[in-house]
């Protein structure tokens, strides 16, 4: 069978999977906190038909004569650009001006992460997410009871623990600070709360999406690196605005344009590589 043949069911997948990837951003086009995909590709092992040779002193050398066998994805990528911020004058809607995560707790003892910034309080004063997890506030000390946050020596410095207000019914005059502490009256009395947690990654593309606009760290990501906002340039939190999803629909409709057509070439590869074994058979006749 012709070699052109594979090469262009390789394409053909290939600009699939990228179809697959534009699909979901502009799916998601509208979702608070959402980060775009992209999908490179890169060439699939040559086969060597003739080898390169040196020159000497009576002919010059020869380059390698090699045929690309197709292409296979190289990476599918989470772009995690700053989306743009859209006011909403809700006191815990909160949008994160820097790359730092929101760590809320996944209930079964871990942490997840998320940009989306639309929260709540529940009946029992806890804040949580708008799927119910609980929001992380960072708590300096080793023996307040939560998440531990080490530092490099892997000493406990810090926990991460739910955010809650007492008597959240009787509360009023919510604020949230650029630095996560909540701040609220309650009998007359003005408190604020441990500020919310911002966590930070080596790599922040390393994430690995679970839904729901969570994130969980991976061996990719390095160690999470647990703070508060406005410290250790994780960013600050903005009240009363959430982030909008960082998809540009002008790139994404290029992009499938350019996506339709590579598939279209490389379905014309088949088309015209079947033509070719077509003649071949019919030498027979």
């Amino acid at each position: 069978m012709l070699r052109s043949m594979y090469s262009g069911i390789s394409g053909m997948k290939n600009f699939q999977t990228k179809l697959d990837v534009i699909g979901n951003n502009i799916a998601n086009v509208n979702t608070f906190g959402f980060k775009k995909g992209r999908v490179t590709f890169k060439d699939m092992v040559s086969q060597t038909i003739s080898g390169a040779s040196a020159g000497d002193g009576a002919r010059g050398g020869v380059n390698p004569k090699q045929v690309g066998l197709g292409s296979q994805l190289a990476s599918i990528d989470t772009i995690d650009t700053q989306g743009s911020l859209q006011t909403t004058g809700r006191v815990l809607d909160v949008a994160i001006q820097g790359d730092g995560y929101l760590a809320v707790d996944d209930g079964n003892g871990g942490i997840m992460y998320t940009r989306a910034g639309n929260l709540f309080f529940d009946n029992n004063g806890f804040l949580v997410t708008s799927s119910g997890e609980h929001v992380l506030g960072y708590e300096v000390g080793d023996n307040a009871p939560g998440h531990p946050v080490r530092n490099a020596a892997g000493n406990i410095i810090a926990r991460l623990k739910p955010i809650q207000i007492e008597n959240i019914q009787q509360v009023s005059n919510l604020s949230i600070e650029e630095n996560g502490t909540i701040n609220y009256s309650l009998g007359g009395n003005n408190l604020p709360t441990i500020p919310i947690a911002i966590t930070r990654f080596s790599n922040n593309g390393g994430l690995e999406k679970v839904g729901e606009n969570y994130y969980v760290a991976t061996a990719a990501t390095g160690v999470p690196n647990a703070g508060t906002p406005t410290n250790g340039g994780a960013g600050k939190l903005v009240s009363g605005t959430l982030e909008m999803s960082n998809v540009d629909l002008s790139e994404e409709f290029t992009e499938m344009i350019v996506a339709q057509r590579g598939f279209q070439a490389n379905t014309r590869i088949i088309t015209t590589s079947d033509e070719i074994l077509q003649e071949l058979v019919n030498l027979k006749r």
